[in-house]
């Protein structure tokens, strides 16, 4: 006999006292504390007039825990709690439907953080697993949300009522409508909310099997057992609900305050394994910059090229001009008399801001240093959050598809001068934020709070990198399209909720975002495209192939099939991509691979670029980059790192694999798929990041005696000028906190009429020939024009001083500036240095 059939026989019927209903319940109220008496009978009352007065109608578990009850029996609640325990026991014995459960008494240290079986979460587990309802409700003895809405929450938990996907949800949480309550949580323990499971109806069987699963005592257990449903790819859903009412009919017993000791141990104890995985990540990243690390004053990653020392320019100025109160988004520190447009360029504001703390005490190099190995390892994290969140249960088949995400061949290729595409935290939680909107449709999620906080996640990406979340924002979308064409059903269904929350997260970002990017692409020293030649695409061999940086690397190799080393794009070596596809053919029945498998192949398409050359011929086919080349934003993309796309999607594969190998029942299958997931690993384990010694910051730098040379508002000049190819300039102006500005640079700016993106200042005839000479070329004969050319030169710069350090070829460019200049420099200590300033002959 089912439950509601039991329930319907037995209306209007009422065991005896003292005999107990062995048959099917319709629903089970769980409550862990003592109930005082008036609350007793509102519970009776409204039970009895809402699911029947028969004896399989409803049952009350009310579980008394000793140990909390002996605390409470010293406060000033004693004689309340001491009645309510009274009342509790006289009601269980003389209604069959109320049951007493007495938990043990604690261990005589009573020790609140240890694992005692006390507690609240010790009580629920206990009057769960005691429960034979159909529903298992739970609600607290202070009765804090009105019974009435009960209702609302068997609305949602029928299987009777339609609903848009096939199956209910498994719980239904009543939710607090004060934000501040589900704010603040439990006292002094940020991150719990106050109201889980506080008022919450499960489906019976699934409610005994979640808590089952539990092992926590005390207050997390409420995330811990959502924790457990989310995992099992069972619904959850949420109705907001008010807490208390002014004209309740009794007055609510004070809800017992929550040990914050022992909820710390169980928010310890319920994410332990993530900590030691997130330790983990830490350790990796550590290891691949250790090189950095070993010695922060005189390392410099030597495959950054100029990268490290723009990036730390970067941090610098930042943090020069929000503690002078200067426009973050502009400087003419360098690039004078033009400056630079920094929204233009990749200071990623949104960590070196809130990092000028850490800058002002420890300086540029520890900055860039943090950011890189701590967003490396919050990138694994999060992957591996989404992974396990959305694919897998295994924690450490999460951990290795993460793993591979944050730490593939071409995530450690851009580490060594570009955290703009290492620092991808937020990537994952705009992805899991976009899934929650598609699944609005069938959870009764609220589209507004989802897109208003995805809204919110891309401002805030954009402050960090635009070119890696314009890069996401496409492979979202080609997985869309992909979707669509496995599961056309779904995907339409989900496609209302999903361009709802898109709306309200462009409502919620472009004000955000308005005036930086206004600036950006209006403002002073703003560009339309950069030019970055015709060989920016991956050759077919690249995908094939392995990074320098990789265990089975080789640098020539990898160096003759890219742009440069931090722009190995690909080269994820064809085990990992066999072992991908092996895996795509294997579990080809999940839509979700489906899609994953036709999004990766088509990032690796488009990062061919818009011409393809195929291999060990002279033959070159159209690419279909070609068809995005002209569009705006993607103009400006170096079109192979779209095959970044595929190391999430590999990780994801990754993690598929070795959940399915990992249950595996026989032992010999077990082996032969993790010796297979270990030969695709192995060859792309990376390697720790080289490094070289940093070149010395000239003595007239370091001890200030450029400050009699260069007066406020005028540049420095140094031969070389910096620029994309030799920036060390830069690092000359951090040392100086910025106290002079620089003529030419290395950054992102205009050039010509049609303002076309370059990088570094635009050229003029004297840094040109400074440059040509420095690295081998004859100087010419000196004539008045020349003269001319280097004088309009350096009063464009508004030049203070030019200065010439001592390097190679210094003799001839010496003998070049004198001859330019007609004067012999003045040496100070280890430069030679002319005065060109205003007054100066």
């Amino acid at each position: 006999m089912t439950g509601e059939s039991a329930v319907g026989a037995d209306q209007g019927k009422r065991a005896p006292a003292g005999t107990r209903w062995l048959g099917a319940v319709g629903l089970s109220v769980v409550i862990p504390a003592p109930v005082p008496e008036h609350t007793l009978t509102v519970l009776r009352e409204h039970l009895d007039a809402h699911c029947g007065t028969g004896p399989g109608a409803w049952e009350l578990i009310l579980v008394a825990n000793a140990n909390a009850n002996a605390n409470a029996n010293a406060n000033a609640n004693a004689n309340a709690n001491a009645n309510a325990s009274t009342a509790s026991t006289t009601a269980a014995a003389e209604e069959p439907r109320i049951r007493l459960i007495r938990l043990a008494d604690a261990d005589a240290d009573g020790d609140a953080d240890s694992r005692d079986g006390s507690g609240k979460g010790a009580a629920l587990r206990a009057g769960v697993l005691a429960s034979a309802g159909d529903r298992v409700l739970l609600t607290d003895a202070a009765l804090s949300t009105p019974l009435d809405e009960l209702a609302r929450l068997e609305e949602l938990l029928d299987p009777g009522t339609p609903q848009a996907d096939d199956a209910p949800p498994a719980v239904v949480l009543g939710r607090s409508r004060s934000r501040l309550v589900r704010t603040l949580g439990i006292p002094g323990i940020p991150g719990f909310r106050a109201d889980t499971c506080a008022f919450a109806l499960f489906d019976g069987d699934r409610a005994r099997a979640a808590f089952g699963a539990s092992t926590l005592d005390g207050p997390a257990i409420d995330a811990e057992v959502l924790r457990w449903v989310r995992r099992q790819g069972w619904h959850v859903a949420e109705v907001e609900l008010p807490v208390g009412r002014a004209d309740a009919p009794h007055t609510p017993a004070p809800a017992p305050r929550p040990d914050r000791r022992q909820a710390l141990g169980d928010l310890f104890r319920l994410n332990a394994g993530g900590l030691a995985v997130a330790g983990v990540f830490l350790l990796l990243s550590l290891y691949v910059f250790q090189g950095l690390w070993t010695d922060l004053d005189g390392a410099y990653l030597a495959d950054a090229l100029q990268d490290q020392n723009q990036w730390e320019w970067f941090v610098g100025v930042t943090t020069d001009n929000i503690t002078h109160l200067r426009n973050p988004l502009f400087t003419l520190s360098q690039g004078m008399p033009d400056g630079v447009n920094l929204m233009a360029n990749a200071t990623m504001l949104g960590l070196n801001v809130p990092l000028i703390p850490v800058t002002l005490l420890f300086g540029e190099t520890v900055t860039f240093a943090l950011v890189l190995t701590l967003g490396m390892a919050a990138s694994a994290w999060t992957w591996y959050w989404l992974i396990r969140r959305r694919f897998v249960r295994s924690r450490w088949a999460a951990a290795a598809g993460g793993a591979l995400a944050a730490f593939a061949p071409p995530m450690v290729s851009h580490a060594n001068g570009h955290p703009n595409f290492v620092v991808l935290f937020m990537i994952p939680l705009i992805v899991d934020r976009a899934l929650r909107l598609c699944e609005g449709h069938r959870e009764g999620r609220s589209v507004t709070r989802d897109g208003v906080l995805l809204g919110l996640f891309a401002t805030y990406q954009i402050f960090i990198g635009e070119e890696p979340l314009l890069i996401a924002a496409l492979g979202m979308l080609v997985f869309c399209v992909a979707y669509l064409l496995v599961d056309h059903r779904r995907a339409l269904a989900a496609a209302r909720p999903l361009g709802s929350g898109l709306l309200v997260a462009l409502a919620v970002c472009l004000p955000l975002v308005a005036v930086p990017l206004y600036w950006q692409f209006f403002g002073p020293q703003s560009y339309h495209s950069v030019l970055h030649g015709d060989n920016a695409g991956n050759s077919p061999r690249a995908l094939i192939e392995y990074a320098s940086r990789s265990l089975f690397g080789d640098p020539e190799t990898a160096g003759k099939l890219s742009l440069n080393t931090t722009e190995q794009n690909a080269f994820y070596g064809w085990p990992l991509l066999a072992f991908g596809v092996a895996v795509c053919v294997w579990l080809w029945r999940s839509k979700a691979v489906r899609a994953l498998a036709l999004t990766g192949f088509a990032a690796l398409l488009l990062s061919l670029g818009p011409w393809v050359p195929v291999p060990r011929t002279e033959i070159v086919l159209p690419g279909p980059w070609r068809l995005m080349i002209k569009l705006p934003l993607f103009e400006s993309v170096i079109e192979g790192r779209v095959a970044m796309v595929c190391a999430p999607i590999l990780g994801i594969l990754l993690a598929l694999a070795l959940d399915r190998i990992l249950r595996l029942r026989t032992r010999e299958l077990r082996t032969l798929g993790l010796l297979g997931a270990a030969a695709a690993l192995i060859p792309v384990l990376p390697l720790p990041l080289t490094v070289r010694d940093r070149a010395p910051v000239p003595a007239f730098i370091t001890s200030g005696d450029w400050k009699g040379y260069v007066k406020d508002g005028e540049a420095l000049v140094p031969v070389p000028l910096p620029d994309p190819g030799q920036a060390d300039a830069l690092h000359w102006q951090v040392e100086a906190d910025f106290g002079f500005r620089l003529a030419g640079g290395y950054f992102n700016g205009p050039w010509g009429p049609d303002r076309i993106g370059i990088y570094g200042a635009t050229p003029r005839h004297l840094s040109n020939l400074l440059r040509d000479v420095r690295y081998g070329a004859q100087p010419p004969e000196i004539d008045a024009g020349w003269r001319m050319q280097a004088r309009q030169d350096l009063e464009y710069w508004k030049a203070g001083a030019v200065v010439l350090p001592f390097q190679d070829r210094d003799t001839e460019l010496r003998d070049l500036l004198t001859g330019l200049l007609g004067r012999d420099p003045e040496q100070v200590r280890d430069v030679w240095v002319w005065r060109v300033g205003p007054g100066e002959p």
